[in-house]
């Protein structure tokens, strides 16, 4: 069950379920789903680097080819003559979909390189190590890769796709396989749905053995070996209980040359409602992979996601930041990001606030929204007052409060020297946001300086 201020990041995964259902899959599918860089928004679902997630499921004894992490090529070197074979695959440790065919700065194609000797190892990762991968998913930006997971290569005879994923249409988990694995499991969906099978499980009972075998039968492993990869299902999915995962992918899952099952790759992401009981999976988390906002977010206990619009929302409660946003559209304008400061907020808050909605260039005019219930409106006046004067803002702002100890907020307000649009009425204050962004929009583009003096 999500927690309301968390509403928002429940929404954004339930489109995504809703999106999938459409070819036939699941949301966990779409995770590593292809997108233009200017449609990608922040996710706050913790995601783990490959090397991470193989070692969660080699404590739980899920078969794993043997490997190792390195941060630099002569530990990668001693790595790979460590895993005592010649024989080595070289993986660059960065969270994005599409490693394989990426490119790096200085000109190396593709994250995922196979190599022969300890030698090439230390040469694949001088140029991984230190340089960013550029992929479709990443966009011009880019992600550093600081470290390369080195592995034993394994020769799979045949390919598979599983993966376990909260599904609302089951109101529970569901175990998703394929016997087209190795592949974006995309274009399977996409051309083929009926090559992807599905076995809901009740989340209360838990997963039964004539489940597992059931969806290793349908997934198309040879009757030799649907024991071996039941058990292992049965594995993956206490993995994905126990960690409270929101995804767990196995591409692919292999029936290699000595005729054991193996998870070849893992790539899971967990509930960020659930940080509070996941300290060791969370403490994980590598911010150099993130979008700085959501660390800045995250260090001041906000609830933030960047959108790709003109206009900053300051909102407390998720709800009426969803409804703020709403009214933006609905008279024509953008919203920037989705930022709920929640009903217990200090002004240092609302500063660091303020502090994460400016650093987005593209945001020119700021809305705040607030309703004083739990929180007090004078309080969150400080805060703006502290903020515009701090950070020297230039760009317009329309404040609209309501609610506990307003009267004092508005005082708080009117006996600043700044110059603060003040609405009452919750659709005039969108509209005059919405104008004043276009007038910010238009000077911009004209190359002319213009300054606010808003009455209030």
């Amino acid at each position: 069950m999500c927690r309301f201020k968390n509403i928002y990041f429940c929404v954004l995964i339930l489109r995504k379920a809703l999106m999938f259902r459409v070819l036939g899959g699941s949301s966990g599918l779409l995770w590593d789903q292809q997108q233009p860089p200017h449609l990608q928004q922040q996710q706050r679902n913790l995601s783990l680097h490959e090397y991470m997630s193989i070692g969660l499921l080699k404590e739980a004894g899920v078969c794993v080819p043997e490997g190792k992490v390195a941060s630099s090529p002569d530990e990668a070197y001693s790595v790979a003559k460590e895993i005592g074979t010649k024989d080595l695959v070289v993986k660059a440790q960065v969270l994005a979909g599409g490693r394989g065919k990426g490119t790096f700065e200085g000109g190396l194609k593709g994250g995922v390189k196979i190599v022969y000797s300890p030698e090439e190892a230390r040469d694949i990762s001088s140029q991984m190590i230190g340089r960013k991968l550029y992929t479709k998913q990443t966009g011009e930006q880019g992600r550093i890769c600081n470290q390369v997971f080195i592995c034993e290569r394994r020769y799979p005879r045949r390919e598979y796709y599983f993966a376990i994923t909260m599904e609302r249409s089951f109101q529970g988990p569901v175990l998703i396989g394929s016997s087209q694995g190795g592949v974006n499991i995309e274009d399977v969906a996409a051309e083929n749905p009926d090559a992807i099978v599905k076995e809901p499980i009740d989340i209360m009972e838990g997963i039964k053995m004539e489940q597992a075998v059931s969806i290793a039968t349908k997934m198309g492993f040879p009757a030799a070996l649907i024991d071996d990869a039941a058990a292992n299902i049965i594995k993956l999915y206490n993995v994905f209980m126990k960690f409270d995962a929101s995804m767990l992918e196995i591409n692919p899952m292999v029936e290699d040359a000595s005729g054991q099952v193996m998870c070849m790759d893992a790539k899971i992401n967990f509930d960020s409602n659930a940080a509070y009981r996941q300290k060791k999976v969370f403490d994980m988390q590598d911010w150099t992979q993130e979008d700085a906002r959501d660390r800045q977010a995250a260090k001041a206990d906000l609830n933030y996601i960047g959108l790709d619009g003109s206009i900053g929302c300051l909102v407390n409660g998720a709800g009426l930041a969803m409804a703020t946003m709403d009214i933006i559209k609905l008279h024509g304008g953008t919203p920037a990001n989705f930022l709920d400061v929640g009903g217990g907020a200090t002004a240092h808050q609302v500063m660091e606030a303020f502090k994460l909605i400016t650093s987005d260039r593209k945001v020119q005019a700021i809305l705040v929204n607030i309703f004083g219930g739990i929180m007090r409106c004078d309080i969150i006046a400080q805060g703006i007052i502290m903020a515009v004067t701090d950070l020297d803002l230039k760009i317009p702002i329309v404040v609209r409060l309501q609610g506990s100890r307003v009267d004092d907020a508005k005082a708080l307000i009117a006996a600043s020297p700044l110059k603060l649009l003040a609405c009452d009425d919750l659709d005039e204050a969108a509209r005059m946001v919405v104008k004043l962004s276009e007038i910010v929009s238009l000077a911009q583009e004209a190359h002319v300086d213009i300054s606010f003096q808003l009455p209030l």
